[in-house]
């Protein structure tokens, strides 16, 4: 009689760039082997609920194309010839290269190149505390969240928000720049909570007809990068019909009276022009957040999306100030925790290291940066060495065609740390096998709610697969910094440290506890005592030019993008790659429900569910271009074209199509992904990657 071996729940977080972090339960099948994946039942956000593709992450995990070997390039660059070598070796190689480089053109050429391939504070941020031990060239991280929040600090004066969890206790949730049954379900769980329990109407804002839309009660489609119009009539609204909370606007907010006098020419027709949205869903709307004190805005990252997504998000954020819905348990606006969430972290980034004389190069130009653009470069030397950890640049960066020209240069040294043998390992010198996030220690912020929650080491990798603390400690015994601060440590101790100076215990009490609730209290959050400014106030008027904002780029690189034409008030501000004669439609390249990124691309499961690269094109303009369902199409603008499938779909306005997901560029018949098609051109003021607001002509392939 077989006798099976109970299955352990180990306790973990997900690692991956989606503002949930769930805490996760996990199945161990054995020292290196999980079973499924599920949400952890007992976490008050996660409450039970993951999407489907962490939940099958043993696919990903016990994927047989896993990266077991270091590997160096026997071949030209792309070729695909490799050799296997051993770590010391590859290590070796590394070390030679970088010093080399640094002999001949300066320790600013080597730039260390990271994202959030995981979010652990370890794993992920270690490779700044090599980067400022050596004096490599800075890292200014603008693809993921400047715009949205720039946008948000610009009116609180401080990212933190009402407990994500009173979604559950509100009256009409607002789900306004994210599609969250694809990328951060927990919103879901709470909103549909509230549904249930009290009645509340779900309101979902966004340019297309998505999976969330069509869980809502009222849907709003708009037109990409007009947000802030529809924000300033539903203002308009609020203030002519008596439905601003004209004493919380006295007491809270900076310029109610100069706000009303701007509003004035702001009309529902106005609107109706700018959004495409017909004036009675504008005047629908206004009415039903001007007539339900407990209304929950969550703004989401795709206002970080569009050029002029900081004044749209503080134009839709503005809304809640106008109608004092703060005061109110299920009531405000909510994008981020993140200001609240606070580790020290310096020892593990090693900030008290950092030479700000060394230049900072914009995370998002890295096209421009390898291909010598003297403003990309900062007027500092070429980049002749890369090391890169936790993300996939040469499928996810904008302007592909760059990244990958640069990448491919004779006299460029890569060296790329990963789980698969990405698009962006496939042009490297060396390829380095990564660990999973269940094979070591980190522990992880959960800016879309309140938690910090540890992610413990649960089973064993493969033979082959080194933690990305591995490299960077290697990196550094042989690049001569290993006896500066925090360096010689395990995952571990540097956890133990940042949960000391936050008075949550020891790495094994902290373990106990899984993670640590970190909201804070009611007139904290709310902001009942006053917004996060020097004067307590909301700010209808933002400081675009030099005020507080979370990740501000270095005073060497200055104010970015076009940030004079910002404006005083809440307004729409056409910064966007407006459609034109040659480009008639707006592309947005928005999150597939089974990707992540470019992660979990490689997956059975997650291919399957997305089948093939598409465009969504209204049934309308495909017969205007003679496009029938299935067709091959090409998508093109000044920045190159590529071939997708065409999908017929009547959920998106006229002159909008929409490309969902970053596939493989390998998954592309030309063997050119979507990023070909969008912009590093900085976005005002702070930076960041426009991905959703790129101008495109659209016609048959041939």
């Amino acid at each position: 009689m077989n006798q099976h071996a109970p299955i352990r729940i180990g306790h973990s977080a997900c690692p991956h760039d989606c503002p949930s972090t769930c805490a996760l339960d996990v199945e161990v099948l054995g020292p290196d082997r999980i079973g499924r994946v599920h949400g952890a039942k007992d976490n008050s956000y996660t409450a039970g609920v993951i999407c489907a593709k962490v939940a099958r992450y043993s696919e990903r995990i016990h994927h047989p194309d896993r990266l077991l070997k270091p590997l160096v390039r026997a071949g030209g660059k792309g070729e695909g010839s490799w050799k296997d070598a051993s770590w010391e070796a590859a290590l070796d190689l590394v070390a030679e290269k970088f010093l080399a480089a640094e002999a001949k053109h300066g320790s600013e050429t080597v730039w260390p190149y990271y994202y959030a391939g995981t979010m652990g504070l370890v794993q992920r941020d270690s490779i700044n505390r090599l980067r400022h031990a050596k004096k490599y060239s800075g890292f200014f991280d603008t693809i993921c969240t400047n715009l949205a929040w720039t946008g948000y600090v610009m009116g609180t004066g401080r990212l933190a928000g009402p407990d994500p969890r009173e979604m559950a206790k509100s009256d009409c949730v607002v789900i306004w720049g994210t599609n969250a049954v694809a990328t951060q379900v927990n919103v879901m769980t709470h909103a549909v909570r509230a549904r249930k329990e009290r009645g509340a109407k779900i309101v979902v804002i966004d340019i297309y007809d998505n999976a969330t839309m069509k869980q809502a009660d009222m849907g709003l489609i708009l037109k990409p990068g007009t947000d802030g119009a529809l924000a300033c009539a539903v203002m308009h609204i609020l203030f002519r019909d008596g439905l601003a909370d004209r004493a919380y606007l006295e007491k809270y907010t900076d310029d109610p009276a100069g706000l009303e006098r701007h509003l004035r020419t702001r009309t529902p027709e106005w609107a109706s022009a700018i959004t495409g949205l017909p004036v009675e869903e504008i005047e629908a709307f206004a009415r039903l957040v001007g007539t339900t004190k407990r209304t929950f805005f969550r703004l989401g990252y795709g206002f970080a999306r569009q050029r002029n997504g900081a004044v749209n998000m503080h134009a839709a954020l503005s809304i809640a100030s106008v109608t004092g819905c703060w005061q109110y348990e299920g009531g405000g606006a909510f994008h981020s925790n993140s200001g609240v969430l606070k580790l020290d972290s310096s020892l593990v980034q090693g900030g008290a290291m950092m030479d700000p004389s060394i230049r900072h190069l914009d995370q998002s130009q890295i096209g421009r940066v390898l291909t010598g653009d003297a403003d990309a470069l900062q007027g500092g030397p070429p980049v002749t060495a890369l090391l890169v950890q936790n993300t996939n640049p040469a499928n996810v960066a904008p302007e592909q065609r760059l990244v990958k020209r640069g990448l491919l240069r004779d006299d460029l040294f890569t060296c790329v740390h990963e789980q698969f043998m990405t698009d962006t390992a496939k042009l490297a010198d060396v390829v380095l096998p990564a660990t999973m996030f269940l094979e070591h220690d980190d522990i992880y912020k959960g800016g879309g709610n309140q938690h910090v929650t540890l992610g413990p080491k649960l089973v064993d990798p493969p033979e082959g697969p080194r933690q990305n603390l591995f490299v960077i400690e290697e990196l550094a015994k042989r690049l001569g910094v290993a006896d500066r601060p925090g360096f010689g440590m395990s995952a571990r101790e540097h956890i133990e440290i940042m949960l000391g100076r936050r008075d949550l215990g020891t790495f094994d009490t902290f373990r106990e506890e899984r993670w640590a609730d970190l909201q804070p209290d009611f007139e904290t959050a709310h902001y009942v005592s006053g917004f996060g400014h020097p004067d307590g106030k909301f700010r209808f008027k933002p400081q675009w030019q030099g005020g507080i904002a979370p990740n501000k780029p270095p005073k060497s690189m200055g104010l970015m993008g076009p940030h004079e034409k910002l404006p005083k008030y809440p307004d729409h501000v056409d910064l966007i790659e407006v459609a034109d004669e040659e480009h008639p439609f707006r592309l947005a390249t928005s999150p597939a429900r089974s990707f992540l990124n470019s992660s979990f691309s490689e997956t059975p499961g997650s291919v399957t569910r997305e089948k093939r690269p598409e465009v969504m094109i209204h049934p309308s303009d495909a017969l205007v271009l003679g496009l029938a369902d299935g067709d091959r199409v090409e998508l093109g603008n000044k920045r190159g074209e590529i071939v997708l499938h065409v999908r017929l779909f009547d959920g998106v306005r006229r002159g909008v199509v929409i490309a969902e997901g970053i596939w493989p560029n390998s998954a592309h018949e030309r063997g050119e992904g979507i990023n070909v098609l969008t912009g590093a051109d900085a976005a005002a003021p702070y930076g960041g990657a426009a991905f959703h607001d790129n101008r495109v002509w659209v016609r048959a392939a041939n």
